[in-house]
């Protein structure tokens, strides 16, 4: 049989296989929600305009309500036959109401209908996105604050490069998240705008107010072309490249989550909720939270490369491909809404091991830069010739296989003869730490009001 919804211009039905690659429902189903609200905005402003008689409204958003209960309740029966979560409501609508469902369909299409459906969801998210991303926030400045004075080393090219603290990498990372939650801002800013009232390609002749029924979804404003307004998917693309680049910052951190829990480093014990054995070997302890997280990133900016893809060689305005929108996004927001959760939870139980830090960060002669500032700063030399000198102490220091502070005054006038016993007093991991007061540096005192200051901000 012919779909009744759109089948007067068709006199037989669809193949099985059409269906198969036709049908959104089991998909799209999760929009209800959204779909209902546009329903209901829609059916207001038509009555509102007299397009609509007040009773047929009052009926048409009374039947919704029942649809939205019977779907949140779990005893509605969605059809694969009706295609998608619209034409499954306007069904059930009519089967409520009667005839008065058919006109709820005035001055509008599936194309702004799922448009606007789908920026209320995602706009939704990116709520939703921000919350746990503030909460992961708080959690890595708690942790800063805490251990604002716990020495470790500070790495470039996963070398020991400086001593730092272990709060000011919390705090690294709350900079990162801080940088993702102003771009979803900027992106829900962006794409507020309502496609609701563009039909299907070209506006419609009945004289609708798009402000109004912009402004019942909590709207900024409607958009200004009906082409742009069924055919726009940037604030799914925007959304998915917000995720993939916080979702490359999680990835960063679980990394160093799996490397600072191994046995090499012990530089963190992970709580055993985010940790998990072996079936066959008692004595693992595998960081399987962060491992996950780390691998998150490549389905979700999988799915920006597919949304990408699939947008790139569309023809104004609406095309079918479009369909394929929902289900890479729905599963990106998904993994990234879980990846978040996991890392929030990981670092709110996650304990710094702070003597091995401590010993880490006093290796592989970490204070030579202390060593190189000294020079500048009491005896006046340029920092090249510093440099040099420094160098010539590392490499005498190899030699002897001692630190930097285990050599000799002797041994060091050798090469600088104008080096006094002050030196030792900067080449301690705690003083190299403390000195760095310049502004973002990881003195403990700027870790510790850098972290209060974010919690103030979060709230």
């Amino acid at each position: 049989m012919t779909n009744k919804m759109w089948g007067g211009r068709f006199s037989t039905g669809p193949a099985q296989i059409m269906e198969e690659i036709n049908a959104s429902i089991g998909f799209d189903q999760r929009l209800y929600n959204q779909d209902i609200a546009g329903s209901k905005a829609h059916a207001e402003m038509l009555a509102a305009k007299g397009i609509l008689t007040k009773a047929d409204a009052k009926s048409i958003i009374r039947g919704l309500n029942q649809v939205q209960s019977e779907i949140s309740s779990g005893q509605f029966n969605f059809s694969r036959s009706l295609e998608d979560i619209h034409m499954n409501i306007e069904q059930r609508l009519k089967e409520i109401i009667g005839d008065a469902a058919g006109r709820l369909h005035t001055g509008r299409s599936r194309n702004d209908q799922i448009a606007t459906d789908f920026k209320l969801y995602i706009r939704d998210c990116l709520d939703m996105l921000d919350g746990q991303l503030k909460d992961l926030q708080k959690a890595l400045a708690k942790q800063a604050e805490k251990h604002a004075d716990v020495i470790m080393p500070g790495f470039t090219h996963l070398q020991v490069a400086q001593p730092i603290t272990f709060g000011h990498h919390m705090m690294a990372y709350v900079e990162m998240f801080g940088r993702d939650r102003s771009r979803i801002a900027d992106a829900r800013k962006r794409m507020n705008e309502c496609p609701l009232g563009a039909a299907a390609l070209a506006g419609t002749s009945f004289p609708i107010d798009r402000y109004k029924t912009s402004g019942a979804l909590g709207f900024a404003r409607p958009m200004r072309n009906s082409l742009d307004a069924v055919s726009d998917r940037d604030f799914v693309l925007e959304t998915l490249s917000c995720a993939s680049i916080s979702a490359m910052h999680l990835s960063r951190m679980a990394e160093e989550l799996v490397i600072w829990s191994s046995s090499q480093f012990k530089f963190i014990t992970m709580s055993d909720k985010y940790s998990t054995g072996s079936s066959i070997m008692p004595q693992k302890r595998n960081p399987d939270a962060a491992e996950l997280v780390r691998a998150k990133v490549g389905r979700i900016l999988g799915a920006l490369t597919s949304l990408v893809v699939v947008m790139k060689g569309l023809p104004l305005a609406y095309s079918k491909d479009m369909q394929e929108d929902k289900e890479p996004a729905f599963d990106a927001i998904d993994s990234y809404s879980l990846a978040l959760a996991a890392m929030t939870g990981m670092v709110k139980d996650l304990k710094p091991n702070k003597e091995i830090l401590r010993t880490a960060a006093a290796t592989g002669f970490s204070t030579a830069t202390d060593l190189a500032d000294w020079l500048v700063r009491v005896l006046a030399m340029p920092f090249r010739d510093a440099h040099h000198v420094t160098g010539a102490l590392v490499a005498l220091a190899e030699k002897n296989k001692v630190d930097l502070a285990e050599l000799s005054l002797e041994a060091m006038q050798k090469i600088e003869p104008r080096i006094t016993k002050e030196v030792f007093k900067v080449l301690t991991v705690e003083a190299s730490a403390r000195s760095r007061t310049s502004l973002g540096g990881t003195a403990p005192r700027n870790v510790t009001r850098e972290a209060k200051r974010w919690l103030k901000k979060l709230g």
